[in-house]
């Protein structure tokens, strides 16, 4: 084979863009062509995504794509835990809900009194998450779109539906939902029927690699026969396979709108340990198990930008500069998941713990990187000992990989070295299993990665700022980044 040309549809909860790869031996060439914005809608009392909207920008960066010459394949990978109804007649009953919008607040919490939360772990070994899949279902209960309804299918799956007309449910975002089984690798469907869940809105699961079928003509003629492949279609599952990891243990940072921090193993930590620390398991390609936790990301700092309507660098530049460790808060804190007055809750966060106040823009940027980092350090050393591997390196994916003194902050309050990019490894990661499934020779993660690491640069940074982060822990305590380490 002498290589693909292949298009990666990557969204994110704030931006999607549409990209296009040529794939081949020594070549993995990566060009944006397509972006447009992201944002839930506020219609009715709730918080909704304009899949309409999405859609259209997909097919027109696609359709960009085969302009210019044949295309071999298509995968999309997007964000967690959301999801579309189908009705009887295959149609779509609705928007999809944000997970953001508020409807499911206190439903994990009943949820859990009612099971327990030990027995709900011992199932789908997942992060208690306010918004995960069970709950938003849970909250739809006695809806009409929901006693409608015939399939559910999460985002990416959804729009490979709309391409294709392939009804699936690829097995590395069906993990992010709490209906599925890590231990037995299929639906709970016990815990759904339990939970009121009904089990036939649960689609057939198929693995990364697999190909759903071509796109349809009614879809879009222009991209007719194109192959769609089932992709590890959870972005932080295609971000892991393009992390350029060598033959050093590793933890990964894909940080970006949420920061996902953890290790890639062999199978799941269920242990209560793990359940206390609010880790999660979820299925990365190849059977792996992504060990990890969702802290906040950049979200935080992106509505303060949004709020203030300034520019990043400059604060970025300023913040450098700033007293460090001044002020450290929880990123974790759920006050935080919500849009609207960022810099406000950052500072009411800040004052309930007794730290100073950020007084300006450049302070508030500053306390808000800083107490990231302090989360990456908790998350990364938890991660280690709650699954007994040694981690000799952080590998920094995502646009996070870009900002230098994130990445700076993060070797430091990880003492140990920070590899930072490729800030694309999502759509990487996209387009190398795509590859695979058409012909490629990548039979596994590590001639994956080996390609990564020889057609892209990474940033070293190494633990020089000398910040003593072991006294902030203990000035706050384990407030200030989630769990314990």
């Amino acid at each position: 084979m002498t290589g693909l040309r292949l298009a990666a549809v990557d969204l994110g909860a704030t931006s999607g863009r549409v990209m296009v790869a040529e794939v081949g031996p020594q070549r993995l060439d990566l060009r944006e062509v397509r972006r447009f914005p992201n944002r839930a809608v506020e219609q009715g009392g709730g918080l909704w995504w304009d899949l309409g909207a999405l859609y259209a920008g997909m097919v027109d960066g696609l359709e960009r794509i085969a302009a210019d010459g044949p295309l071999d394949g298509i995968g999309i990978d997007s964000w967690g835990v959301d999801y579309g109804l189908l009705g009887a007649d295959g149609r779509l009953l609705g928007d999809p809900y944000s997970y953001r919008d508020p409807r499911t607040d206190g439903v994990g919490d009943k949820l859990v009194a009612e099971i327990g939360a030990a027995a709900l772990y011992a199932v789908n070994g997942l992060q208690q998450l306010p918004f995960n899949t069970v709950y938003q279902l849970v909250a739809a209960r006695g809806s009409p779109e929901l006693a409608a309804a015939r399939t559910m299918l999460l985002i990416p799956d959804l729009l490979g539906y709309l391409l294709t007309g392939v009804v699936g449910a690829e097995r590395t975002n069906a993990s992010t939902t709490g209906l599925y089984d890590v231990r037995s690798r299929g639906w709970a469907t016990d815990l759904a029927a339990r939970v009121g869940v009904p089990p036939h809105l649960l689609p057939p699961i198929r693995d990364p690699g697999s190909i759903l079928g071509p796109v349809l003509a009614a879809a879009s003629p222009a991209l007719a026969g194109v192959p769609v492949v089932a992709v590890g279609s959870h972005d932080t599952a295609s971000a892991v396979v393009g992390v350029p990891a060598g033959d050093e243990p590793f933890a990964y940072i894909s940080s970006g709108t949420w920061s996902l921090v953890g290790l890639e193993l062999d199978a799941p930590v269920l242990t209560d340990e793990a359940r206390l620390a609010d880790f999660t398991n979820e299925t990365g390609v190849d059977g792996t198990i992504r060990f990890l936790r969702n802290v906040m990301g950049l979200w935080v700092l992106g509505e303060c930008v949004r709020a203030w309507g300034t520019e990043l660098g400059p604060l970025l530049a300023a913040a450098a500069q700033a007293a460090p460790l001044r002020t450290v808060v929880d990123i974790t804190d759920p006050v935080l998941l919500p849009p609207g007055d960022m810099p406000g809750r950052v500072a009411m966060l800040a004052a309930e713990a007794g730290e100073p106040v950020p007084d300006d823009e450049v302070a508030m940027t500053r306390c808000i990187l800083d107490s990231l980092a302090l989360a990456y350090r908790r998350q990364v050393m938890t991660a280690s000992r709650l699954a007994g591997r040694d981690v000799a390196v952080v590998h920094v994916v995502g646009g996070g990989a870009q900002n230098d003194l994130l990445c700076r902050l993060t070797a430091d309050a990880c003492g140990m070295p920070v590899l930072a990019g490729p800030a694309e490894a999502a759509a990487l990661g996209n387009v190398l299993v795509q590859a695979r499934a058409l012909g490629a020779d990548l039979p596994d993660l590590a001639a994956m990665r080996a390609l990564v690491r020889r057609t892209h640069d990474v940033r070293r940074y190494l633990p020089e700022l000398g910040l003593d982060w072991p006294a902030v822990e203990a000035r706050v305590g384990t407030r200030a980044g989630g769990g314990t380490a």
